[in-house]
């Protein structure tokens, strides 16, 4: 329904503006069929005449020329013979809208969706940029009361002017805790309207760093609070609710001390907790250990701590026990863990007699780790690492990410995790892909492994919030989330198509002089 106002929405100013050379204009069924095949990401105006595409012609113009190189913009005209076939074929009707237009998305060459989210300027080129993505925050009408700010030049702009308080959520739009609060937020926006202002910004982009510098935003939400445009508190370790926010902005205060999480050495469990000093005293003093070395803020070993404490309480309990688990918190005990080569957590070994037996990555659930206590076995030789085989993946770390890329016009790079079930399926694809480029010494197909401690500040600067999570970058500069087929058709199609238009753009060039 949002397409069929266009004609009222457009600024009277498009109305006189060409229609760009960028949108393809297709009136056969073959063409067509091309354009999704070398096209990865190709958003079609289908109209009943001429005369009703005029005006949508001409914002999707500027459209066409906001996302050129990542989106194609294409035009059928159903009232023309010739076209109606391919409208036909392609079951497009605009005969049945209100405006005699609608618009329809294609994806790696198939049907992906109608366009149904705001006509905007910034929202369609919002969704050609990442069309599985969400819609941006102020395409909620329940969010028409937050002030939503898209540069560094508005932002600056609102400090100066606004006398009221003023309340700055900086997000990211991949971040699930922004999303779970941005309701709350926009409520407190509407019920203090007036008398404070609430405000958005997304800031993930690698343009924004200066203000991620300036208001210390190390991660998403960073809530900053503002009185006649000087920058006064954090709000944080708050309530995240309206009533939260409201009671809140009545009394501004410094960020509350967060209560720091008990140490698991220090909860009451059956696992014994180990340190640098008595570690090698207990493995010698016990015939049977298994040791889970961890970190406090590791979430894999959160999720396992359950389970072995379980298993630790029922070998605890039993007579004929066939061993005992033990932990160690190898940010703390650094000796211990550099001695072992700790690199990922959780990570757990087999010590019997007093000497290191068998690394274990099998063991994640109670009744694992009491099978195999009960029956110990050399587990399967680990298969080399990603980065250890010789491909034509380039394997980068946080101190190189950023300097190797800026080398590379189209980079696509994989963020991971070793033990990612989606990873492992992709990772045979993804390398296929790179073989087929690896003599074209301006695209790079990139891999972090985001389980290494050294890349999880990189992974989270990223927007890494799930694996595998590829992004595409251009000298070294991010530009959009891929979200593609995993195959290696998906991933070669995807840099085949950038390459094109770069030899196109090199065509018009020579034709030109």
């Amino acid at each position: 329904m949002l397409l069929l106002g266009l004609l009222a929405v457009l600024p009277a100013c498009l109305f006189s503006a060409k229609v760009s050379p960028l949108i393809e204009k297709i009136s056969d069924h073959k063409d067509f069929k091309k354009l999704l095949r070398t096209r990865n990401n190709v958003l079609v105006l289908y109209s009943k005449s001429a005369a009703a595409a005029e005006n949508p012609l001409r914002f999707l113009s500027d459209v066409a020329q906001e996302v050129k190189g990542r989106g194609t913009i294409a035009w059928i005209d159903c009232g023309d013979a010739e076209s109606r076939k391919v409208c036909k074929k392609m079951k497009a009707d605009p005969n049945s809208k209100e405006k005699g237009v609608e618009l329809l998305h294609y994806k790696d060459g198939a049907f992906h969706t109608e366009y149904n989210r705001a006509v905007t300027l910034k929202s369609v080129v919002a969704f050609l940029k990442d069309p599985e993505g969400a819609p941006l925050w102020e395409e909620d009408p329940e969010a028409k009361d937050v002030v939503h700010v898209d540069s560094e030049k508005e932002f600056r702009r609102l400090l100066k002017k606004e006398d009221r308080p003023l309340l700055m959520m900086f997000y990211a739009p991949w971040c699930g805790v922004c999303k779970r609060m941005m309701p709350s937020y926009q409520q407190a926006a509407t019920e203090l309207k007036g008398t404070y202002v609430l405000a958005g910004m997304n800031v993930h982009s690698t343009e924004f760093e200066k203000i991620k510098e300036e208001y210390n935003v190390r991660g998403y939400p960073t809530i900053c609070y503002f009185e006649k445009g000087k920058f006064l508190f954090h709000y944080e370790n708050y309530g995240a609710t309206a009533k939260d926010i409201a009671e809140w902005l009545q009394n501004p205060q410094p960020p509350q001390p967060q209560a720091p999480e008990t140490p698991w050495a220090d909860e009451e469990n059956a696992v014994y907790h180990l340190t640098d000093e008595d570690f090698d005293k207990f493995i010698k003093e016990h015939s049977s250990v298994l040791v889970m070395f961890h970190a406090p803020w590791c979430g894999h070993c959160k999720k396992m701590k359950p389970e072995y404490e379980m298993a630790a309480e029922m070998l605890h309990g039993a007579s004929d026990s066939p061993g005992v688990l033990a932990a160690v918190d190898a940010t703390v005990n650094k000796a211990v863990g550099e001695r072992f080569h700790i690199s990922g957590f959780p990570t757990l070994k087999y010590f019997q007699d007093g000497e290191e037996k068998y690394t274990l990555p099998q063991l994640r659930t109670k009744k694992k780790i009491i099978d195999w206590l009960q029956n110990p076995q050399a587990p399967p030789p680990p298969e080399p690492a990603w980065e250890e085989k010789l491909t034509s993946v380039i394997h980068l770390a946080g101190e190189d990410f950023r300097e190797s890329l800026k080398k590379k016009k189209h980079a696509l790079v994989m963020f991971y995790a070793p033990w990612c079930p989606h990873c492992k399926n992709s990772i045979p694809h993804f390398t296929t892909a790179a073989e087929l480029f690896k003599e074209d010494r301006k695209i790079a197909y990139a891999a972090v492994d985001c389980a290494k401690e050294q890349n999880h500040d990189l992974c989270k600067q990223e927007g890494v919030d799930g694996y595998p999570t590829f992004n595409y970058y251009n000298y070294g500069k991010f530009i959009e989330k891929y979200n593609g087929e995993r195959g290696e058709s998906g991933f070669a199609t995807f840099m085949r198509t950038l390459r094109e238009r770069d030899h196109e753009r090199v065509g018009k060039k020579k034709d030109e002089l």
